[in-house]
């Protein structure tokens, strides 16, 4: 075990170096925790050193914790795992407290030896929490470099001693953005919160830490918690003060979470305990609370989707075993919003873009449309004047289709219709080279008919990108009956270029994303029609961790769109077709002009701004309420299980082969309740035999829809969980 090693120099400071050498990234693992507690004991009691530098061998300083260490605690424990955690948890609080007293006298506060941290760039989780026990805090001056506590956004909390350090630091106001947020800060705004305490030129890092090391007083390396007569900043929770601090906190989190995220209760709770308490017990509540959350069905799910699964994809986990099909140059045909959005990403991740549309003009307005973007990044200070020139120089914008002479890959972006885009296929192939991969971006049209256009189907392949394509995370890549390991690859490749998270699916209807996301605004559209309160329908969505309520969602997709996905699919479906019942809602409002949020008018009502004002009170003239609604958990069961059951659907028919992918895409492209890790995380939490007699409940109340699948029906009469019988390429990653 060589993740750190001490140097200790002849004036008299030791310097531990974090340097895993088989990551990019500074992880913890168990291992090594116990031999910086080794190397800590070596140098508080050693005369010859006045002091402690913790540093990094990397220009970055650390990732935080391995998550698989502490699935490995939990599954190695056997009947008592929370003991295990807890004592493991508490073992790190030792390692820290000991870093943090450095052997100054219980009584007195004196003798101790001065510990700094010099932060080389990134920091996050528990290399933040490490950095918080020691007495002064450098980090480098990189705008690029982020520190922060992150752990909230996969399902847990600061549980290494951050939550009680860093609340007691600032207070539990100013914590928030960083402890309930899980933001992220450069070196200076970190500054200005008190993570950090200087910020250093880079080649100054490690000899300033030295310089304040060796000129410490015994007053500057007591922690103020340490000393007579602390108090809480922002006030404890039985002062006025702090009792309204602590009332408010608890709405906000409410309000923010909708109660269905345990760790941001968890935390406050911690935060609020522990305020009442000495240091060191406040650190055992932290523990507990910490224990508790590992605990909860609904943080393992999050770290496993989140964090465990969604790294795996990334690295490529379901790629055909082929050399690096980095892209070098590529075409967007189509210049619109996608098409430009896609160039935009494309150029940023330093590839090459051609972007082509029918006219110059319209090429134009997508470039600009980058500009625009690179434009906002400089308001912010993330972007440089060099930086947006050198993103803008690598895109190309015209109409000549020879310029994709030497493109590697395609996306085409065009129109959503078939003839347009096998007439756009047809040109882009007669100016490519013979190996070249052509994409088509769709999010409803079968690949298999569009690569008709095409002499080399193997060549060709779906990419759905999701809008905006600067911000969503997820790319559906769909390939089709006759497309071969060399396009998967390529499409894998380019989207891990381009820093998003990647799914592959097989060809069908809708593919996977839209299948479940349609029947969800279905079902809601549904609802109104049946007399439901529209409220209801909206609020037990949010309510159950839905980001959007369906009326809403379909506002913000446009209505018009919503009404021609419908056309097509009944001329597609004829006597099949199911959703008679929601065209006759979609379309009347069609009717009366509330086309959604771009029109200002759908089943919102807007202001001249735009603004939503509330539910327009026009659907109750023409679908009155019902005399008696349906109580909240049955809304929301309607709600999740009619996406779930498609989820299961597309596994059962071989559209999915990777529950992971089920379940990160789930949460990425359209946020299926993230607190549940994704459908199949919360069919497995529900129990696979409670899902399925849940399914025969439904579907005797509103219809085949919810018609329990064959394969959910097998699992449930076995007893089986999803990631029990097809996880197993999840668990070895």
């Amino acid at each position: 075990m060589t993740d750190f090693t001490m140097e200790k120099g002849a004036d008299g400071v030791a310097v531990i170096t974090w340097d895993v050498k088989a990551r990019s990234m500074n992880v913890l693992t168990r291992e090594a925790y116990a031999l910086v507690d080794q190397l800590v004991d070596e140098a508080l009691s050693d005369p010859g050193v006045k002091g402690i530098v913790l540093t990094s061998g990397k220009d970055t300083f650390a990732g935080g914790m391995d998550l698989n260490t502490l699935a490995s605690i939990s599954a190695e424990a056997g009947d008592d795992p929370a003991q295990a955690l807890f004592d493991f948890t508490m073992g790190g609080h030792r390692v820290l407290r000991k870093l943090e007293r450095a052997g100054m006298d219980a009584k007195t506060n004196k003798g101790g030896k001065p510990v700094a941290v010099a932060i080389t760039g990134t920091c996050a989780g528990i290399g933040t929490e490490i950095a918080l026990a020691c007495h002064r805090r450098f980090m480098a001056d990189n705008p690029k470099a982020k520190i922060g506590l992150p752990e909230i956004l996969v399902g847990l909390f600061p549980g290494g001693g951050g939550t009680t350090r860093y609340s007691r630091m600032v207070g539990a106001m100013a914590a928030a953005p960083v402890l309930l947020e899980g933001k992220m800060l450069d070196p200076k705004s970190a500054k200005a919160a008190g993570l950090i305490d200087e910020v250093v030129a880079p080649d100054a890092l490690l000899a300033r830490a030295k310089e304040w090391v060796l000129s410490a007083t015994d007053a500057e390396i007591v922690k103020p918690w340490d000393q007579k007569g602390w108090k809480m900043p922002g006030g404890a929770p039985y002062h006025p003060a702090g009792f309204m601090t602590f009332v408010g906190a608890s709405a906000m989190i409410n309000g923010k979470t909708k109660g269905v995220y345990p760790a941001a209760k968890a935390l406050l709770s911690s935060v609020y305990e522990g305020a009442l308490v000495d240091f060191d017990t406040a650190l055992k509540i932290e523990a507990r609370w910490f224990t508790h959350i590992l605990m909860h069905p609904s943080s393992s799910a999050m770290i496993r989707s989140l964090f465990l699964n969604k790294e795996a994809l990334e690295k490529g986990a379901n790629r055909p075993a082929l050399p690096d099909q980095k892209v070098t140059k590529l075409g967007v045909i189509g210049a619109g919003m996608m098409g430009a959005g896609i160039a935009y990403v494309s150029a940023n991740a330093g590839i090459e873009v051609v972007l082509i549309d029918a006219a110059q003009e319209a090429a134009d307005r997508g470039k600009a449309y980058a500009e625009g973007l690179l434009d906002k990044g400089m308001k912010r200070g993330k972007v440089s004047p060099e930086k947006k020139a050198q993103v803008l120089d690598r895109i190309h914008a015209t109409t000549d289709y020879a310029a994709l002479a030497g493109c590697d890959l395609i996306v085409e972006a065009v129109f959503e219709d078939v003839g347009v885009k096998a007439e756009v296929t047809r040109k882009v192939l007669a100016a490519v080279g013979p190996d070249c991969i052509f994409a088509t971006n769709t999010s409803t049209l079968p690949i298999g008919e569009l690569a008709k256009a095409s002499d080399s189907p193997e060549q060709f392949i779906g990419i759905h990108f999701f809008s905006p394509v600067d911000k969503m995370a997820l790319v559906e890549i769909i390939r089709g009956a006759k497309t071969g390991d060399r396009a998967v690859a390529k499409a894998l490749d380019f989207v891990r270029q381009i820093r998003k998270t990647p799914i592959v699916v097989n060809d069908a209807r809708f593919f996977y994303a839209n299948r479940c996301i349609i029947p969800y605004i279905n079902e809601g559209i549904r609802m109104v029609a049946e007399g439901v309160a529209p409220a209801l329908i909206e609020n037990a969505a949010k309510l159950v961790g839905m980001p959007l309520g369906p009326l809403q969602l379909v506002d913000e997709t446009s209505i018009d769109l919503g009404v021609k996905i419908a056309r097509a699919t009944k001329a597609a479906m004829g006597e099949d077709y199911p959703d008679d019942a929601v065209d006759e809602v979609l379309f009347w409002m069609a009717d009366q002009g509330r086309m959604g949020r771009k029109a200002k008018a759908g089943f919102y009502a807007y202001d001249d701004a735009g603004k939503r004002q509330g539910l327009w009170e026009g659907l109750a003239e023409r679908y009155p309420l019902a005399k008696e609604q349906p109580d909240l958990v049955q809304v929301q069961h309607r709600l999740l299980f009619i996406q779930t059951l498609e989820a299961v659907r597309a596994l059962e028919q071989g559209v999915l082969t990777d529950i992971r992918e089920g379940d990160v895409g789930a949460i990425l492209g359209w946020g299926f309740a993230p607190w549940s890790g994704g459908p199949f995380s919360w069919v497995d939490m529900l129990g696979t035999p409670y899902a399925a007699e849940r399914c025969d409940d439904l579907a005797a109340a509103y219809g085949a829809r919810f018609a329990c699948p064959a394969l959910l029906r097998e699992m449930g009469d076995k007893g089986q969980s999803f990631y029990g019988r097809f996880g197993t390429k999840s668990q070895a990653a």
